[in-house]
């Protein structure tokens, strides 16, 4: 790292329990990987192998590997646990992810059909044997739910077991805590942090603008997911305001 000539805030070191920067691997390949990190590993604290990719990667174990050398824990998408749910092979999908090496897993339902009970006993159950990130929210953009609901989910999984819950916003940011229009909806995230202490929860955050706002609202320690690969070091520049987007508020130079 460079010697902090500017003076900057500190920011948590890892391993960190807030601040927490989860990247999107769709497919990279190993020098990829190392790229990546030798770029960036310093500010990335864990990565989420998308939807059900882990499952049709060809070199899966050397991923895995790879990165537990790099001491990042890695997650398969909520989707994959959503086809073991589907065709009935829940317990074949733990093994397998105990098998290969996971720590971490996600249980969503944000595509199938899955009573409420069935999913916080999901998380009951694994939580036993790996860290759970929940995900609350549709990928459907047309299905909005009330704030209320969101809080009493958020709550219910957490009390079931889940480390973080996810906000819903899918890759592109336009859906769940998004308009269509990738617009923030502040209102129902206002809601959520008035009852949820966002220090438990992770915001699918995608897009810059949407970033900038998170931190804007939470300070540089919120939990921020769905971050592609090279936005890293850029997420980075606006959690320590080298940014102008969040200069002025990180450094503290609003009057």
């Amino acid at each position: 790292m460079n010697p902090d000539f500017l003076g900057l805030p500190p920011r948590v070191t890892k391993p960190r329990n807030v601040g927490i920067t989860h990247v999107m691997d769709k497919g990279l390949g190993l020098a990829d990987i190392e790229s990546m990190i030798e770029m960036s590993g310093d500010y990335i604290d864990i990565v989420k192998l998308g939807w059900g990719t882990s499952y049709v990667t060809p070199i899966l174990r050397k991923k895995l590997d790879l990165y537990k050398s790099l001491g990042i824990p890695v997650v398969c998408g909520g989707t994959l646990l959503e086809v073991a749910e589907a065709r009935g092979r829940i317990e074949d999908y733990r093994t397998w992810l105990s098998t290969q090496g996971f720590t971490h897993v996600e249980v969503s339902d944000g595509t199938i059909d899955m009573s409420r009970e069935r999913k916080l006993e999901l998380i009951s159950m694994f939580a036993k044997d790996f860290e759970v990130l929940s995900e609350v929210g549709s990928k459907d953009a047309e299905e909005i739910y009330a704030p209320y609901q969101w809080v009493e989910w958020i709550k219910e999984e957490l009390a079931a077991g889940s480390w973080k819950v996810i906000t819903e916003a899918r890759e592109s940011g336009t859906a769940g805590i998004f308009r269509t229009t990738g617009e923030v909806r502040s209102g129902l995230i206002d809601e959520i942090a008035h009852e949820i202490d966002v220090t438990s929860l992770l915001f699918e955050a995608p897009q810059k603008a949407q970033q900038a706002w998170f931190i804007k609202h939470f300070g540089p320690d919120v939990n921020l997911g769905n971050i592609p690969p090279d936005e890293a070091i850029p997420l980075e520049t606006l959690r320590r305001g080298l940014r102008s987007d969040t200069l002025s508020l990180i450094l503290g130079l609003e009057s």
